[in-house]
């Protein structure tokens, strides 16, 4: 059957002519680094998700974490405590301050950082709670607070995959000092590649793009031990661009997810929190019987239909990151990386493709693969 059909991708990034104008702009005024397009990005990106916070621009969202922690002083002799459920980057981030990241389990239904078990790992070392909001979901922020509110913690958010969603009215991004976002690719929206920190607080966005910029606000005035983390100008014009289609790409995202949730059979959906705005950066089933692997495998080769494993390989198993978390067991993280697939929910999807996307994952589920 999936020979007479085309592949439908598990993601797939829009890049039109738009961005290809934006960028020839850039590449005509000569101006290519750090500039006017930046410092116009973060504005609009301050104005339409971070709730008018401050926005600073990076090369990607690995460096937002990185120079977010930096900027709050977190270093050697700090515990971070964060998913182990999540892309490696959030606890690289970490770990490349010389702090150390601390592995607590996920919250099953919204596959997010569990609030009581980050509480069960404070020690006298932790400086700080980062959550992620995995998928688009939103983490479970009201916990967090209370939670760093009464141990006298930092709290960060890894908001890489969860541009515009939101919990009672708040945008991610906006509930810790920091909020980190990534342009990469096959997120929600991209810049080629990028990051973005965001910061209710002007001091850590002053250290933020002092740090980004070799530690000079002045040149060769040097006041901090920084890096080369700049966004280019022709980055934040193919970003600029995106944000004009964010609102409408969302709403698309989470009506194919509605259709999906409407039709899907014999696998379990992804439930959203009361007063969460969901994105859908992924849209992730779980299968809790049968081989998932042997699934993803017939929906590719008998109905040509994508799909990706997010992350079979949790974070505290991983060769570079699991001598931080000898003989830890994170049962929720284990069951959820032996279960989950993100089946395409992305915004080029037709009503063909969701149609043909539930006839494979119905028909997969009923046969037991």
């Amino acid at each position: 059957m999936s020979n007479d059909l085309a592949f439908i991708p598990p993601a797939k990034p829009i890049i039109g002519e738009e961005e290809v104008e934006a960028v020839s702009a850039v590449l005509r005024s000569g101006m290519v680094a750090q500039g006017p397009q930046v410092a116009a990005f973060e504005e609009e990106f301050s104005e339409q998700v971070a709730d008018g916070a401050f926005s600073v621009a990076v090369n990607s969202g690995t460096s937002a974490l990185h120079l977010g922690l930096l900027a709050a002083d977190i270093g050697p002799g700090d515990e971070v405590i964060v998913p182990s459920f999540t892309f490696a980057a959030t606890a690289n981030s970490v770990a490349i301050t010389g702090a150390t990241p601390v592995f607590v389990d996920i919250e099953p239904d919204y596959f997010c950082m569990d609030p009581a078990a980050a509480e069960a790992a404070i020690t006298e070392r932790t400086r700080a709670i980062m959550p992620v909001h995995l998928y688009g979901h939103p983490a479970n922020m009201p916990a967090f607070e209370e939670l760093a509110s009464k141990h006298g913690l930092a709290l960060f958010e890894d908001a890489a995959q969860a541009h515009d969603a939101s919990l009672d009215g708040q945008k991610t991004g906006t509930f810790g000092i920091f909020g980190a976002f990534s342009f990469y690719p096959t997120k929600n929206m991209t810049a080629g590649e990028g990051g973005m920190v965001t910061t209710g607080s002007e001091e850590i966005a002053r250290r933020v793009r002092i740090l980004r910029n070799q530690g000079m606000a002045k040149q060769y005035a040097n006041e901090m031990v920084g890096v080369n983390n700049r966004m280019t100008d022709i980055n934040a014009a193919i970003g600029r661009t995106q944000l004009t289609h964010l609102a409408e790409w969302t709403a698309k995202r989470q009506s194919n997810a509605a259709f999906l949730n409407e039709n899907l059979e014999g696998v379990i959906v992804p439930p959203v929190a009361e007063g969460a705005v969901h994105v859908y950066h992924q849209y992730t089933i779980r299968v809790p019987e049968g081989d998932r692997d042997a699934f993803v495998g017939a929906l590719r080769e008998k109905f040509n239909v994508g799909s990706g494993v997010y992350y079979p390989i949790p974070n505290h198993r991983l060769p570079s990151l699991a001598h931080f978390a000898p003989g830890l067991d994170l049962p929720q993280t284990e069951k959820a990386a032996k279960e989950v697939i993100s089946l395409p929910v992305h915004p080029s999807l037709s009503q063909t493709d969701l149609d043909r996307i539930v006839e494979a994952v119905n028909t997969v589920a009923k046969a037991g693969a």
